[in-house]
């Protein structure tokens, strides 16, 4: 571990060592935690990527004792009454050990200050209510008045249907946000994961500077079975898969999780020394 472990704890309600092992639906291999920690969340017997949490995401990327979280305590409601939303929201808390689907702060990596939102699936696969949209306007207009770079690890299965147009009205405000960032002059890298779908793609997924993806993540925004429906064809193989969308020109670069920080830190070196020379 890479200093962590009273950050870990606070999320998980457990310390590393107690955590019980994960096992690959891919090969079934069952996998100490310390080692599946130690392997950036990766199957080491077939490879499989497991969807990261969000602390497990930070401890693999940031700076030992660096992570200040933000806006911890902002918690969702249920604005248009929707049936058994507020126990889905009360589980969902339970289940992760999050009060929603983002986590925001600043940190250092490889030493330099940077803004980070890291999104759950863990807590309701990810979807993006009002306070997960609050909660990444108010870290870019952080990270502007601050000027700090930011990176965004995106994982969501869209925009919140329990909460209706005001989750809707949350990729306007999140994309304002980023635009005034970006007029700022400052860079905004996009880490896209298993899976980034629905009104993610469509709004702050796909306004990275540069757009990053994991290898294999599902990208899109409608589902597969959508499309076929409506379009009356049967899609490509590996139709919205990574590879797929980096040959069609949706993303930059695809990078290996283990070289993820590596390469972060790289982008994040090249830009603060042009902000500098300028």
């Amino acid at each position: 571990m890479s200093g962590l472990k009273e950050f870990f704890t606070s999320f998980t309600k457990s310390a590393p060592e107690q955590q019980p092992p994960r096992v690959c639906k891919s090969c079934g291999a069952e996998i100490a935690y310390q080692e599946y920690l130690e392997n950036h969340c990766i199957c080491p017997e077939c490879g499989t990527y497991f969807r990261m949490r969000a602390v497990e995401r930070l401890e693999d990327t940031v700076d030992a004792g660096t992570f200040q979280e933000i806006d911890r305590k902002l918690k969702s409601k249920d604005p248009i009454q929707f049936p058994d939303y507020a126990q889905k929201l009360d589980k969902a808390e339970k289940a992760s050990g999050l009060n929603e689907g983002v986590v925001c702060g600043t940190a250092k990596i490889d030493g330099i200050e940077t803004a980070l939102f890291v999104m759950d699936s863990a807590f309701m696969m990810g979807s993006m209510g009002t306070v997960v949209g609050e909660k990444i306007t108010r870290l870019f207009e952080k990270a502007t008045a601050q000027n700090l770079p930011v990176i965004g690890f995106i994982t969501s299965g869209g925009a919140r249907m329990q909460e209706g147009i005001f989750s809707l009205m949350q990729m306007a405000k999140v994309s304002g946000a980023v635009k005034r960032h970006s007029e700022a002059g400052l860079l905004y890298i996009a880490v896209l994961t298993d899976p980034t779908t629905g009104g993610i793609t469509a709004s702050f997924a796909m306004q990275g500077d540069i757009i990053i993806a994991e290898p294999k993540a599902l990208i899109g925004f409608a589902g597969q079975r959508v499309i076929e429906q409506t379009t009356g064809e049967k899609l490509p193989a590996g139709f919205q898969r990574a590879e797929f969308q980096l040959e069609h020109g949706f993303v930059d670069l695809i990078e290996e999780r283990p070289r993820m920080t590596y390469t972060l830190a790289k982008l994040l070196a090249i830009h603060s020394a042009n902000t500098a020379a300028q």
